[in-house]
């Protein structure tokens, strides 16, 4: 921990028994962004409660690598396990180490490299039914190409289109209204308001699709995986209930950088739970799946949606990643072994996350007193997570609110201090997919560089989807014309 004083403020503008909910909700760039001025850990309020928002790189990657005092809980993850269940993203500090070991092997380089191929095929079928001039809705169009990826580089079965196109229904309805039902007290969740049927509806619907494609992944097991199907994120957890574990896997390396489990490391027999042979629980596979499908299919689109954006509303910057694309390619698909050489590509999306990360705010809850920039926070109080507040600080970036994909050239970055970049988190929490998401962006941008130019059509509105879990414009309408000499 830096020894440097930091200062403490508080948030004008809390409104009775809503606090800074309406900020927060209705224009939540704008407001993170200006918490810094009011201090390095800035108390908010939402609702009654008084949370602290770390605006400082230090506070934040405090609170990120130390993962046993400030643990995934509040009402964000409250919300966030009642729909997506108890998984690595989702679960509890003492439940995390091992479930990351167990996915950890899916997302190895090697397997990476076989999901690239994935990619490559999902982009270049869009990219071959677009016209000369096409007009998209950027986001729903993104959405379905990310979650098509993510299911067939998931399941051992090819999933339909009629499959995807379900999910993609059902986390719509369940994400865009998640912080609607964070903040709605526990007696309206339970009356049968049409919102609240809504939402009911679209999880029942979400989890019966996804116990369906695993029956049907799992139906033809025999106990040793083919080769395909060895390179599926499903074939590692279902490995996991042919082999026996390791009996002191849950806690074998407790004391390794302060993160260990703390505990038995086994649950108690929830969700999440190993069996007595160390075999992973059927409920734990279904809730790493529905992490998985909504993490791969949620961030990816949203990231790709302001990407297009902003390089449509930047031509030198969108150039740059055509002539990228030019000299690296020539024409042909960008593959796995191209993403070395397409640094710029790389630099537009850092910089897309900086300026609009997907996971906009989450909460943190301390599980012991705990000292934070000079202030005393007790056992329970909440911390809110945002990149936003130093993502966007004058005071770390020059010209925060400019799109420049150059600032993370080398010997840019180098003067950066540790945590001004936490698209990804960061410490034992860091997104365990945040590769393969790059991966499949930069792979995505390349291949529309590739052939197309970017512009903005009429009818966008860029406003933030309101009481949405991931940043995402309301409707971005793009216009994609083929650009002169460089055909499919």
């Amino acid at each position: 921990m830096s020894s440097q004083p930091f200062t403490t403020g508080t948030a004008p503008g809390a409104l009775p028994g809503l606090g800074h909910v309406w900020p927060l909700m209705r224009r939540p760039i704008e407001f993170l962004t200006s918490l810094p001025a009011h201090g390095d850990l800035v108390e908010i309020r939402l609702g009654p409660t008084r949370v602290y928002v770390p605006c400082h790189p230090e506070l934040l990657r405090q609170t990120l690598t130390d993962d046993r005092t400030f643990d995934k809980g509040g009402k964000y993850y409250d919300r966030a396990r009642a729909m997506a269940g108890n998984g690595v993203a989702t679960c509890a500090h003492k439940d995390h180490r091992r479930q990351r070991r167990l996915l950890q092997p899916a997302f190895h380089p090697t397997r990476l490299e076989a999901y690239a191929t994935t990619m490559e095929q999902e982009v270049r079928a869009l990219t071959d039914s677009w016209g000369d001039a096409e007009i998209i809705d950027a986001y729903p169009v993104l959405y379905a190409l990310a979650l098509r990826t993510v299911t067939r580089t998931l399941f051992s079965t090819r999933v339909t289109d009629a499959v995807v196109a379900d999910i993609q229904h059902s986390f719509d309805i369940a994400f865009s209204g998640f912080f609607r039902q964070m903040f709605m007290p526990p007696a309206l969740l339970r009356l049968p308001l049409p919102a609240n049927l809504r939402h009911q509806r679209a999880l029942r619907n979400l989890n019966g699709i996804v116990d369906r494609v695993l029956r049907d992944s799992t139906a033809g097991e025999s106990g040793e995986s083919g080769e395909e199907d060895a390179r599926n994120v499903l074939s590692v957890l279902l490995a996991s209930r042919k082999s026996a574990a390791d009996p002191g896997t849950g806690d074998a390396d407790a004391g390794t950088g302060g993160t260990g489990t703390g505990g038995a490391g086994t649950g108690d027999g929830a969700a999440g739970a190993t069996g007595a042979d160390g075999r992973a629980a059927d409920a734990e596979i279904h809730d790493q799946v529905v992490t998985v499908l909504a993490a791969g299919s949620e961030t990816v689109a949203s990231t790709l949606t302001w990407a297009m954006y902003l390089l449509a509303r930047n031509p030198a910057a969108q150039r740059r990643l055509q002539e990228e694309a030019d000299s690296v390619l020539g024409g042909r698909p960008a593959r796995w072994d191209d993403l070395p050489r397409l640094p710029h590509t790389h630099r537009v999306v850092t910089e897309t996350i900086r300026l609009y990360p997907p996971g906009w705010l989450f909460t943190r809850v301390t599980t012991a007193d705990v000292t934070l920039a000079g202030r005393h926070l007790r056992a329970g109080t909440t911390v809110v997570i945002s990149p936003v507040p130093v993502h966007r600080n004058t005071g770390i970036f020059r010209r925060a609110a400019d799109f420049d994909p150059d600032r993370w050239l080398p010997e840019r970055t180098s003067g950066l201090p540790r945590g001004a970049f936490a698209g990804f988190g960061t410490g034992p929490r860091k997104c365990i997919g945040d590769t393969f998401g790059v991966a499949e962006c930069v792979l995505a941008l390349t291949a529309v560089a590739s052939h197309w130019s970017i512009g903005c059509a009429p009818g966008a509105d860029i406003r933030p989807v309101p009481l949405a879990a991931f940043y995402r414009p309301r409707r971005l309408r793009l216009e994609l014309n083929r650009r002169a000499g460089h055909d499919a």
